[in-house]
């Protein structure tokens, strides 16, 4: 859906030597690759080890583009080694393979990928990594929220801040203590909203983290 921005900038890019992709059938343009066709033709089968293997831990995984708080957004190498650092998010938060997470957080972004998902699909048995369920929703909704999780089973919840001071503005309801979660985890999440979400929804334990796309540090507070 968002071809559309780019098509005007093809002759440019082209001329820059930038390939542009595109998950979706198309059709598009001569030098724009549709993703999903070669998705579609790809086997099943993995290649060998030795093909997709990093050379070097800390060679290039991915590209994430930073919000632009600072300026225009920019794009921020993350490592393999940073990646594989990432599977261990949810078992430092407390959570389990017997967990269901609920996860509604853009999947562009370091929080909804790395550590939103990625921890619950493990391509194979890990200590690093417990492997869990996910809810993964397209869109937050602050009034369908308990509901959800009541229908799903959810266990854990990823936010940001704001998702939890849009529960906790929502008109209260009967029901609203009437579910199975247990840990919220997340970032940015203000003292006074993170009182009235206790208060008012129940004795769930929170974590929140700190952490940036292009950093190396990340702070968790257990405590609270």
């Amino acid at each position: 859906e968002l071809f559309g921005s780019v098509e005007p900038l093809l002759p440019t890019l082209r001329e820059d030597g930038v390939a542009v992709w595109v998950l979706g059938r198309g059709p598009y343009p001569p030098g724009v690759v549709a993703l999903q066709e070669l998705v579609d033709a790809a086997s099943d089968q993995l290649e060998p080890e030795d093909v997709w293997e990093p050379r070097d831990m800390n060679e290039t995984c991915l590209y994430i583009f930073t919000s632009g708080t600072t300026g225009l957004p920019k794009a921020a190498r993350v490592s393999h080694l940073k990646s594989i650092m990432c599977l261990g998010f949810y078992e430092l938060v407390g959570a389990s393979s017997g967990d269901v997470v609920y996860l509604a957080l853009p999947l562009y972004h370091m929080a909804g990928a790395l550590l939103g998902l990625s921890p619950l699909i493990p391509p194979e048995p890990s200590r690093v990594s417990p492997g869990a369920t996910c809810v993964l929703r397209e869109k937050f909704s602050a009034s369908q929220f308990w509901d959800d999780c009541r229908a799903e089973g959810v266990t854990v919840f990823q936010y940001i801040g704001e998702l939890c001071r849009y529960l906790v503005n929502q008109p209260q309801r009967p029901e609203e203590r009437q579910h199975g979660l247990r840990l919220a985890v997340g970032s940015g999440l203000r003292p006074d909203v993170w009182r009235s979400f206790q208060q008012r929804f129940g004795p769930i334990r929170i974590v929140e983290t700190y952490g940036m796309s292009e950093g190396n540090v990340t702070l968790f507070n257990y405590t609270g």
